[in-house]
C-alpha cells in the first residue's frame, strides 16, 4: 500500500502530530482538477460535490484518526484492531485520489483515447477497445455490494488485466491504470440502482491521457 500511496497520491500535509511511535503527517483532501459541474451531463454536479467534500473527506478524517491512534498506542492488541480502520480509510483516500484524476471534462479530452501505447495494449490484451469496455463494465457491474473496478497492469506478465476490489481495498496485486468507483454514492442520485447506465456513461469522461501516463510509467 505504501508504494501505491507514494506513486498515486503524493499528498500535501498541513500539520503533524508527535507520538511515541514517531511523527505522522496529516492527510488532506486533494482539490479536484476541474469544477464540480464539469463532468455533466455524465456525472452530475450534485454527485461530484457530495462525493468529494463528504465521502472522500470522511475517509481522510478516518485515516488521520486511525493513524494518530495507532502511533500513540502502546498496545499490540489495539494496533491489530486499528488495522481494519487503516485499510478501509487509507484505501478510500488512495482510491478516490486516483479516481478524480481518472476523470476529465469532455471539453478537455475526456472520453477520447488517441492512438498510442495504451490503445495498442488494450487491443493486444482484449481484442479491441470496445471489447475491453464491454468486459470491464460486465465485471464491475457484477461486484456484489460496494467496490471498485480496475484496469491494472500485471508486472509479472506485462499485460493489462481487469480486476476488482471489495469495499475500499486498494489495488495491490496490479499497478492501477484506471479505476471506477462502484459504491452507490458514486452514482445513485443520478442513475439510481442501474449500474450499467452509470458504467456506460462514465467512459465519456475517462481521462485516457492520465491512464496512458500511468501505463507508460510501468510498461517496458
Amino acid at each position: 500500500m505504501l508504494s501505491i500511496t507514494r506513486n498515486v497520491l503524493r499528498p500535501t500535509f498541513t500539520r503533524a502530530f508527535g507520538a511515541p511511535g514517531g511523527i505522522a503527517s496529516v492527510h488532506t483532501l486533494p482539490e479536484l482538477p476541474y469544477a464540480y459541474n464539469a463532468l455533466e451531463p455524465h456525472i452530475s454536479e450534485q454527485i461530484m460535490k457530495l462525493h468529494h467534500t463528504k465521502h472522500h473527506q470522511t475517509y481522510v478524517n478516518g485515516l488521520n484518526a486511525a493513524e494518530e491512534a495507532y502511533s500513540k498506542s502502546t498496545s499490540t492488541k489495539e494496533k491489530i484492531v486499528l488495522q481494519s480502520a487503516l485499510k478501509f480509510n487509507g484505501g478510500g483516500h488512495i482510491n478516490h485520489s486516483l479516481f478524480w484524476k481518472n476523470l476529465s471534462p469532455v471539453s478537455e479530452g475526456g472520453g477520447k483515447l488517441a492512438d498510442g501505447p495504451l490503445k495498442e495494449a488494450l487491443e493486444r490484451d482484449f481484442g479491441s477497445v470496445e471489447e475491453f469496455k464491454k468486459k470491464f463494465n460486465a465485471t464491475t457491474a457484477a461486484i456484489q455490494g460496494s467496490g471498485w473496478g480496475w484496469l491494472g497492469f500485471n508486472v509479472a506478465t506485462e499485460n493489462l488485466e481487469i480486476v476488482t476490489t471489495a469495499n475500499q481495498d486498494p489495488l495491490i496485486s496490479h499497478t492501477p491504470i484506471l479505476g471506477v468507483d462502484i459504491w452507490e454514492h458514486a452514482f445513485y442520485l443520478q442513475y439510481y440502482n442501474v449500474k450499467p447506465d452509470y458504467l456506460a456513461a462514465i467512459w465519456n469522461v475517462i481521462n485516457f491521457k492520465e491512464a496512458e501516463k500511468r501505463f507508460l510509467e510501468v510498461a517496458h
